[in-house]
């Protein structure tokens, strides 16, 4: 593997960052404002994407800043894996920030400023955590993330953005400061080293004990990825706009909690070391009983966003359960799965805030017939909502394929079932909604003839992001070759 010392990295994660004061001195001019988010979101996935034939061909960038502790530098390194999510979250900030543009506008939101520049820092701390070269740099961007969202959780500043607010950062960062953050402490005294390597870097270091000890703090230190029993806050947090359960669910913060756990379980132990301990069970009965649970209770929740949310914290499970069963089609999966879920639960997520702005309307009860005013929005999430179960032709079905052929490498047939049954959950929950949206009689409808589609600004990313879920099953080369060239696995 040939590594290339280059600023390349480091501009990716800073463009965004660095548009954050001019964004915030274009308050009085809407159209300056969200002109300059365009062009850092350009900018951004052009560096991003520069480096996708290198990465290809077998090369890694590094940059490394200056040193932090001794042996541990803020350094950064781009990999297939870490490669694979910020082309994800740069390719979305794009489709989201023109979401997030008519969904602002047309609810007439207060502090559109505000909401601007956090949604930049954002973006960047979530590229800072995809090229991570170590486990130090990588908690610090999370961090970052954790507090750059608070404000937009909370951004509608009422006493409910409160205390969800409130719950948001005591579960993200009480879990990362009590749990992840002793666990990195204690990693680092015994292997001398926080570098993410193929192989791990605490092989050879650490007893079984210490090891089950240490997987079990890093897997409910990193609550972004929603693992049962600190999953609370994820739900909570859909009080925020739209635009913000959208970057929540699917571009940045939950997604670094899956993608954190990746580095972990591959960067941190290495497969070898957790099969070799036996702790592969552990990991994969987790997440099952998170994504069997999380599954069930979607079934019984009415508000439509509440039910995207306890979606999206079973299909952060798959990604869990792919690493656990420590297979390479199976971590391939996983890895797949970052994007595949991402732009098969934007979808649906953009769709919810469509059907809030031309109707008023959160409750799935309340949306019988929907579909005969609103065919464009609720086309796309059927759309999304079968890439999520995971139906051809749309790109989660690739996701799920590998994740399920991991399961027989792996011949941990009972996990496979978890994977069938939850898609089936998975159906139980969505299809419904669809069904009831466009087949229902006339008396049944909900709404009169004055409901048409979202504005265009709202309905035009939530249509781009729905093609782009069927267009990555027949084209999925460059996710698929990433993910792929990650884990040795032929695609």
């Amino acid at each position: 593997m040939q590594t290339i010392e280059s600023i390349r990295p480091l501009l990716a994660v800073c463009v965004s960052l660095g548009v954050m004061p001019i964004i915030a001195s274009c308050g009085k001019s809407p159209n300056a404002r969200e002109a300059w988010t365009f062009i850092a979101a350009g900018i951004k996935l052009a560096i991003i994407a520069s480096m996708v034939p290198a990465v290809l061909s077998g090369i890694q960038f590094t940059c490394e800043i200056f040193e932090v502790i001794p042996g541990v530098p803020l350094a950064f390194k781009v990999d297939a894996f870490g490669l694979l999510f910020a082309l994800v979250s740069s390719s979305l900030w794009i489709v989201t920030s023109l979401y997030s543009i008519g969904y602002m506008r047309a609810e007439n939101e207060h502090s559109q400023t505000r909401y601007f520049c956090f949604f930049a820092l954002a973006l960047s701390s979530t590229i800072g955590v995809a090229f991570s070269a170590n486990l130090l740099t990588m908690y610090m961007f999370y961090e970052i993330l954790s507090l750059s969202t608070y404000p937009l959780v909370t951004h509608h500043q009422d006493r409910e953005a409160r205390s969800s607010g409130r719950k948001y950062l005591m579960y993200i960062m009480g879990t990362s400061i009590g749990l992840a953050l002793p666990a990195m402490l204690i990693a680092y005294f015994q292997a001398g080293t926080l570098d993410f390597g193929p192989n791990g870097f605490l092989a050879g270091h650490i007893t079984p004990t210490m090891a089950a000890v240490l997987l079990t703090m890093f897997l409910f230190g990193f609550a972004k990825v929603g693992l049962m029993p600190v999953h609370s806050w994820l739900p909570a947090a859909m009080v925020a706009p739209t635009p913000v359960s959208a970057l929540l669910h699917a571009v940045a913060v939950v997604k670094v909690g899956a993608f954190s756990i990746l580095r972990v379980v591959t960067g941190v132990f290495g497969v070898d070391l957790l099969a070799q301990m036996n702790l592969s069970w552990f990991i994969c009965t987790v997440a099952s009983v998170t994504v069997i649970t999380a599954s069930l209770i979607a079934l019984s929740q009415d508000g439509l966003k509440r039910r995207l949310a306890f979606s999206t914290i079973g299909q952060l499970a798959y990604i869990v359960l792919g690493l656990g069963l420590l297979a390479p089609h199976a971590v391939m999966g996983a890895g797949l799965h970052i994007a595949m879920h991402a732009f098969g639960k934007i979808t649906l997520f953009m769709c919810a805030g469509a059907i809030f702005v031309a109707t008023g309307k959160k409750n799935i009860s309340e949306m019988v017939g929907i579909g005969k005013r609103m065919p464009v929005t609720m086309f796309a999430f059927l759309v999304g909502s079968l890439s999520v179960i995971g139906i051809p032709p749309t790109g989660g079905f690739l996701s799920k394929w590998y994740l399920l052929l991991g399961t027989m490498e792996a011949n941990q047939w009972p996990f496979m079932v978890v994977l069938l049954v939850s898609s089936i959950l998975n159906a139980a929950y969505f299809l419904p909604i669809v069904y009831k949206a466009f087949f229902c009689t006339k008396e049944e409808c909900m709404f009169n003839d004055g409901v048409k589609e979202a504005p265009v600004a709202c309905v035009a990313p939530l249509v781009i992001t729905a093609t782009c879920s069927v267009i990555l099953f027949f084209y999925p080369d460059v996710f698929l070759k990433l993910a792929a060239l990650a884990t040795g696995v032929t695609p």
